[in-house]
């Protein structure tokens, strides 16, 4: 090192709002490969893969899961007799 240069590195914590833009697989489109090219997937429940490089995207199918997404909020009513 020159003089009193130092490096700074950032310790902000990470979030995804401050993240910019990420690439992700979109099914039921054409989605090409960010590595090579190649538009041919070995899709699975959370990423899909590139057939060609290995490339991982993350599946962004634009819902929610895990437990809590089916809930009842309503409590059922006696039946009339």
């Amino acid at each position: 090192m020159v003089g009193d240069e130092t490096m700074h590195y950032d310790t902000t914590p990470f979030t995804a709002a401050n993240s910019g833009y990420r690439i992700a697989f979109h099914p039921g489109e054409r989605n090409f490969c960010p590595g090579c090219g190649q538009s041919h997937w070995s899709i699975g429940r959370m990423t899909a893969e590139c057939a060609f490089c290995a490339t991982a995207l993350p599946i962004n199918n634009g819902g929610t899961f895990g437990p809590g997404l089916f809930s009842v909020t309503h409590k059922p009513q006696p039946l009339a007799a």
